[in-house]
């Protein structure tokens, strides 16, 4: 069995704002949702600045019927708070509940590179100070990064295929993928599929700098610059979204709004390094071949890429070698390459799920945003990244590329429906 699948709901909490409205509405403007650290004094660890979600306002949710009460979101970490709530939305934008279909035809899978780390720093101390006694008995669930999924599937009564892939920063591009492939293959009809993310505390960005993984650029404008010559790290950002796919002919039945059709999936991995890209990216290249072969696309036939672009060193420059062995050099050079991220930061495991969403309204819409910041061309990294401003074309197949720590490497191809 193949079946072809459809994206025909979109809902996120990104630091572009909470909605796909106001995120979209932002990414069109190439507005900067980074601002700087409030939360702690940022003296110790000299990173000032991060992708913050600033209008999520859980009280909003309270008694609203998907969402949670008051008590229990006190029993709920933010990430799976933003989960929840970026499934509502994208439930409500496809316009259905899925009642018509088997219940355990219909899964979630969201993944999470860290789960709660919010939480466990909170717990330990209390450890400390007043032993085992006093840790929370909702600690452990609370924590673990499947209980997004889990909770999705307790507010909507989904009990298909449910669980959390963590693949660092390359999880929620992963989940999309697994989820295009499980009901391609006839074990799910539809699925909500995506990431979340939500990390605010000194001690986790003591540590991704303490890897010389983050900026200290104090300044908005330049701290996420990908394939800038001038980039020195990423910048930390937290977040969701969750996309509603469903099979085709379904959504035709229906009458669904269809942004478009998820055509390949390629997922493979470095074997190479804990955080260090393979040099020369031979296999980020093969994910983005296997994602174009599976949708029965060529090179020629990409016109936008959704770039991992970190604003990392390393990054930037093996995913420019990867694109140009998956592409070869004629059409690494014809097609347009951006970084989300450089509006948003690095949203971790929730980053490849936010940037489906840029790609299925690029589609849509025959949109592609700039790379924002983007000033002082590096020769390492010499394609065409939309430095100087949006374009508006036509958007028939998109690659959106996700490469994690553990050298996991993720690709998805998305298409235009025509029929």
């Amino acid at each position: 069995m193949s079946r072809r699948v459809v994206i025909t709901g979109l809902g996120a909490v990104t630091p572009l704002g909470t909605g796909v409205e106001k995120f979209w509405e932002g990414i069109k403007a190439n507005k900067l949702g980074i601002s700087y650290i409030d939360m702690y004094d940022t003296e110790r660890t000299g990173v000032k600045v991060a992708g913050i979600v600033r209008d999520f306002n859980e009280e909003e949710y309270y008694d609203r019927k998907g969402y949670f009460t008051k008590k229990e979101a006190k029993h709920m970490d933010t990430f799976t708070k933003y989960a929840l709530v970026a499934a509502n939305e994208a439930l409500a934008d496809a316009a259905t509940d899925f009642s018509d279909l088997d219940t355990y035809k219909v899964g979630v899978l969201v993944g999470s590179g860290i789960g709660g780390v919010d939480l466990t720093l909170s717990e330990y101390s209390k450890f400390l100070e007043k032993g085992p006694g006093r840790v929370s008995a909702f600690y452990i669930p609370m924590m673990i990064s499947n209980m997004a999924a889990g909770t999705i599937s307790m507010k909507t009564g989904f009990r298909g295929a449910n669980f959390d892939i963590t693949t660092a920063c390359a999880s929620a591009t992963n989940s999309i993928g697994e989820a295009f492939r499980k009901i391609k293959d006839g074990y799910l009809d539809a699925c909500l599929a995506g990431g979340t993310e939500s990390t605010r505390v000194e001690f986790t960005f003591g540590g991704f700098a303490n890897m010389k993984a983050l900026t200290k650029c104090g300044d908005l404008t330049r701290a996420s610059i990908p394939f800038d010559k001038e980039r020195s790290g990423f910048v930390l950002g937290e977040g969701s979204a969750v996309l509603v796919l469903e099979e085709y002919e379904h959504a035709k039945a229906r009458g669904a709004k269809i942004y478009a059709e998820i055509a390949g999936y390629g997922a493979t991995c470095d074997g190479y390094h804990m955080t260090s890209p393979m040099p020369g990216g031979e296999a980020a290249a093969k994910g983005m071949q296997l994602a174009m072969e599976e949708a029965g696309l060529k090179p020629a036939d990409i016109d936008y890429i959704n770039a991992h672009g970190t604003s990392t060193g390393l990054n930037d420059k093996y995913e420019t070698a990867a694109i140009k062995l998956a592409l070869g050099e004629e059409d690494a050079r014809r097609v347009k390459i951006s970084s989300t991220k450089s509006m948003t930061g690095h949203l971790l495991g929730a980053a490849g799920a936010i940037e489906a969403v840029v790609c299925a309204k690029s589609v849509q819409e025959g949109f592609i945003h700039a790379t924002v910041g983007y000033k002082v061309p590096d020769e390492e990294c010499d394609l065409d990244y939309c430095g100087s401003g949006n374009i508006e074309q036509e958007v028939n197949a998109v690659l959106s590329n996700s490469l994690g720590f553990g050298g996991h490497n993720a690709t998805l191809c998305f298409r235009r429906v025509t029929d």
